[in-house]
């Protein structure tokens, strides 16, 4: 059953992604490398949550995988998905610890933009009933946008996930203004009770300056850390990466 207990307020989660752990292993067919055994790694090198996105195309993460992930992960699983029959029946099955609703097109490398909160509000709201009759903690993928801040709570949701990508994205002249938006949707969302996640493009490099916002209590981060274990390791990676958070957070 999830739990709303707050954690001491200078910390914040991380949740490591191992899609791209399941994109590589696909490429060739095999087994290995097992998003599992990732998973395992990232727990034992101090990751706060496992975060896995079972895409309607399984291009990645599939249904074997988020069942094993169930069994294994001991720390929180959190699985990123659209809001569809679906997986709303995958989820309710299952039963994650969090459900991140994403917007998610077939032709996409990867989520791109957040969700239409008011333009998907019936879906939204059965997988937020699906996940209430559960005891699953629901978490939104949105931008950084007062609207879709405010249209989120009016759902149910427990949680928002600010999307990242532009702030990473951003030239010089541009990185204020996208931490600035960054900045006021989650003070807006704290207001509402709402807990504050972020992700999407973020690295050791680039996350400091977002954890510096006081509501952030989360990020979500897959693509770099799974790019930095190829040449340093899993354990290295991830541990790397909780570093760069702590010294801006402490």
């Amino acid at each position: 059953m999830w739990s709303c207990d707050k954690r001491d307020e200078t910390m914040v989660r991380l949740h490591i992604n191992i899609d791209h752990v399941a994109t590589l292993r696909n490429a060739r067919g095999e087994k290995y490398p097992d998003p599992v055994f990732a998973a395992e790694l990232c727990e034992l090198a101090g990751a706060d949550g496992i975060t896995a996105h079972l895409r309607e195309d399984r291009r990645h993460i599939r249904d074997d995988d988020v069942a094993r992930l169930k069994a294994s992960v001991r720390t929180l699983l959190n699985l990123e998905m659209a809001a569809t029959a679906e997986m709303i029946a995958i989820a309710e099955r299952v039963r994650p610890d969090v459900i991140t609703l994403v917007p998610e097109r077939r032709e996409e490398r990867t989520t791109e933009g957040g969700l239409n909160v008011r333009g998907q509000r019936a879906a939204i709201e059965e997988a937020v009933n699906m996940a209430r009759r559960t005891g699953i903690k629901v978490s939104l993928f949105i931008a950084a946008d007062l609207d879709a801040v405010v249209a989120s709570h009016e759902v149910g949701a427990h949680q928002i996930e600010l999307h990242t990508g532009e702030y990473c994205h951003a030239g010089s002249e541009r990185v204020s203004h996208e931490l600035g938006r960054l900045r006021s949707a989650a003070e807006k969302a704290s207001t509402l009770g709402l807990e504050v996640a972020a992700g999407h493009g973020l690295t050791r490099h680039n996350v400091g300056p977002v954890v510096q916002i006081p509501q952030i209590e989360e990020v979500n981060i897959g693509h770099s850390v799974i790019a930095d274990a190829v040449f340093m390791g899993m354990e290295r990676a991830v541990r790397d990466l909780r570093a760069a958070i702590e010294r801006v957070r402490r």
